[in-house]
């Protein structure tokens, strides 16, 4: 997965027009705007939890659930079948929500879970997911629910490397196997993918018999598929 030449394919058209180096700094700017009034409304929802004795996160966070149509592969049928749990946003609102969610081992196939930030919904055409991609996971089911439990554990408590390029979690219960995958904002980040490899090796104290994969997207949107034809192993 070359992103170096990605990324100076993007420099250099950005350079020989004008017009495209205009839009980008719009973009920028907007992004900037939107970024400053988001860490407002977090510093100002933390001041209150705070004052009411809670322990707020960094983050505000949604629990999502998908039962999937065995069969269906379109997107409309999967919009229509992702559902809201609940939200949170503190220490004690979380052990509320999750101590009341249906562990891995009760879920029916295929089934998925998803923990996502506030207003990134887990939908590869998401403004915060479309130029982003995952790490995929697989393991037998006998083990899933632990290593899923660590991975809610360490992202709720932002405890993985570049946490601002991450947008959630899923959990996907299959017939043979469950799959967690970790999702960020920027496929074209080498330095970024890889670091949030390595910090999810770490944290779930991943055995070196598995296999971690990265799949963009972008790429997911062409072949209409969540986990095969993989581009990086790691």
């Amino acid at each position: 997965m070359d992103f170096t030449a990605e990324k100076k394919e993007s420099e250099n058209n950005s350079a020989n027009n004008p017009e495209n180096a205009h839009q980008t700094l719009d973009s920028s700017s907007q992004l900037a705007s939107a970024i400053d009034s988001n860490s407002k409304e977090t510093e100002e929802r933390q001041s209150r939890e705070l004052k009411a004795g809670l322990h707020p996160l960094k983050n505000k966070f949604v629990f999502w659930y998908t039962r999937r149509t065995p069969g269906v592969r379109n997107q409309t049928s999967y919009e229509d079948n992702i559902k809201k749990i609940v939200e949170f946003s503190t220490v004690e609102g979380f052990w509320v929500c999750y101590c009341h969610l249906a562990r891995p081992a009760s879920l029916p196939s295929p089934t998925d879970l998803h923990l996502f930030k506030e207003g990134i919904r887990p939908l590869w055409e998401d403004s915060a997911n479309c130029n982003g991609g995952k790490w995929i996971i697989r393991f037998k089911k006998v083990v899933s629910g632990r290593f899923w439990e660590d991975l809610v554990l360490a992202l709720v408590g932002d405890q993985l490397d570049y946490g601002d390029n991450i947008c959630g979690a899923v959990l996907s219960i299959r017939f043979n196997e469950d799959i967690l995958s970790v999702w960020n904002r920027n496929a074209s980040d080498h330095q970024a993918v890889m670091a949030l490899r390595d910090s999810i090796k770490r944290h779930l104290k991943l055995p070196h018999s598995y296999v971690m994969e990265y799949k963009p997207h972008d790429a997911s949107l062409r072949d209409n598929s969540s986990y095969r034809n993989t581009w990086l192993r790691g």
